[in-house]
Parts: C-alpha cells; structure tokens; sequence
C-alpha cells in the first residue's frame, strides 16, 4: 500500500495525472486532475490510495490526508465505489458532504452521479457521528488554491472541463445543460469544474 509518491507531474488529463518518480510513471485517478496543473513538471507529493479488484488495481489522488480520509470512509459505504466518491469529493466542499449526513439531508446526497435514495440513506446509517476526524476546518477549498493566471481559448478548456465532469459520472444531458453558463473568460479549467459543480449541485 502506497501512503503517498513524490514525484513530477508529467502529465494532466480529464480522469488522472501522471506523476514521475524513479524513472516510473504513475497514473493517478483524481477528482479534478486540473488542480494539479499548477505543479506540472514540479515536484509534488500526491496522498494515494491503492484499489485493488480481481479486474482492476488503480491508484486514487489526494491533496491532503483528509481527503484521502473521507474518500475511504464513502468506499466503506455499500454501493458506493471509487469513482462515487471521487465525484463527492469534487464538490469541493466536503463539510457540506458532511453536513448533510449530519443533518440527514438525503436530498442533497442524491445529486451526486450514482447515489439513490437508497445509498443516500446508507450514507447517513454508516457515517453519521463518524466523521470526527475528517473535520471541515482541515479540508481547504481545494478549488481555491493557487489561482492560475487568466487563460485564453475558453472554449477549449470549457471541452476539458466537460471531459471531467464525464469521468465523474454525469449525463451528457446534465453536462450540456450547465457548459452554456461556463463560458466567462479567464477562469482557468479546474474553476470551471468547480462552476460546473455548483450548478449541478443546486
């Protein structure tokens, strides 16, 4: 099991980043690989979870260990698995995950990609009173951190962060009705994720 990897991003796509270390290229599923822009070609430590099924071994990413925490808590929930979660953590706003299942707000639950009503309520049985380590005061606003510097070529990175926002298990026709409102200028790809996010969260 692999607690972290230091490496060099080498590369960012829509589902995972590439991270370098000894000569050997990892790929990393992330929530929103685009955050990892910013450290491309540098140095970087990735918190990492290791998934291992009789037809997949893949590696999840995380920016902080309290990520990682609460992505592993949501797998421990029935019928919710890596790609779920990953879609939960890329709200980006983790204590309102965690309010809701605090507050047994099954309707908010419910408006992430593949959780029913049944796995919103199971989400509520398992966690609720449970997340006392993965306090909200340690999670940053992963969306927040290291602005990048206005961009051209909206419309390329809106592409991107359609591609993304696929991966993590949204409709093209949820996809579609939201990408019309993202086409500001100068908001870099993982901003319009987190656009994306908000209204599809609303």
């Amino acid at each position: 099991m692999y607690e972290y990897i230091n490496g060099t991003v080498k590369r960012v796509g829509p589902e995972y980043v590439v991270l370098e270390n000894n000569g050997l290229g990892y790929q990393i599923f992330t929530s929103n690989p685009f955050l990892f822009s910013k450290f491309e070609n540098q140095n970087t430590t990735i918190y990492t979870y290791q998934h291992v099924r009789e037809d997949i071994l893949a590696l999840y990413g995380f920016l902080t260990m309290e990520e990682k925490m609460l992505f592993i808590k949501l797998l421990n929930v029935s019928g919710i698995g890596p790609k779920g979660a990953l879609a939960i953590l890329a709200s980006g706003a983790p204590e309102q995950v965690i309010s809701a299942i605090e507050g047994e707000d099954e309707r908010f639950l419910t408006k992430f990609p593949g959780v029913g009503k049944k796995t919103a309520r199971q989400m509520i049985l398992d966690l609720k009173g449970k997340l006392q380590d993965v306090v909200p005061d340690y999670f940053p606003n992963l969306f927040q951190e290291g602005k990048h510097q206005p961009v051209s070529g909206n419309e390329e990175l809106v592409e991107e962060a359609a591609l993304a926002l696929k991966a993590l298990g949204y409709s093209e026709r949820e996809i579609k009705k939201v990408t019309p409102k993202l086409a500001s200028e100068g908001k870099s790809t993982d901003e319009l994720i987190k656009d994306a996010l908000k209204l599809l969260l609303k």
